[in-house]
């Protein structure tokens, strides 16, 4: 039986933003073990919530493999706290993400998806041209550093500014009523 493993080729793995263009926010909700790829779906998604006893781990270092998908956390979470998710191997609990920055909310199991379902439906009900700019801010904003990223953010939200739903915002405001927004 050969055991062998060759290196993954590109493009093996879709990865949200990376191969897989959306301008649509992604929520992942926890409530289990979210090791090696799980962590990593976990990881491309904008948004996390987690449940009390839910555990993230990246395990390649315990048994021989690569991570090249952990290249990106270094702009989610301190240097140091990226060496110990990655050389020892060990879970750590959903308390212990919350508190590195890696995960939005603990949650009791029972409300976890409720709460995903919430935010998601909070997000939808904002301006979509707005939400979709935001989204590709951070991503900039990661990528670029400071002062591009300025540049480019004056680029993204001008089209914002100039939109439909930018009248209708303060209007509805003003109206004491919900926004209809068009996305345009």
């Amino acid at each position: 039986m050969d055991t062998q493993v060759s290196v993954p080729p590109p493009g093996f793995l879709p990865i949200l933003g990376d191969t897989i263009k959306t301008s649509k926010p992604f929520i992942a909700a926890v409530n289990g073990f979210a090791f090696a790829g799980a962590w990593l779906l976990a990881q491309m998604c904008d948004l996390c919530v987690a449940s009390s006893s839910a555990s993230f781990a990246t395990t390649e270092a315990k048994v021989g493999r690569g991570m090249p998908w952990a290249a990106p956390l270094i702009h989610m979470l301190p240097q140091r706290i990226m060496m110990e998710l990655l050389l020892p191997g060990e879970p750590i609990t959903a308390q212990r993400a919350f508190d590195i920055g890696f995960i939005n909310r603990v949650l009791a199991p029972v409300p976890l998806l409720g709460t995903a379902v919430d935010m998601a439906q909070r997000i939808a009900g904002n301006a979509p041209l707005t939400v979709r700019a935001a989204k590709e801010l951070v991503r900039i904003s990661t990528e670029a550093g400071a002062s591009p990223a300025r540049r480019h953010a004056n680029h993204l939200f001008e089209p914002v500014y100039r939109s439909r739903d930018a009248q209708e915002g303060p209007r509805a405001f003003r109206e004491k009523r919900a926004p209809r927004w068009e996305g345009r």
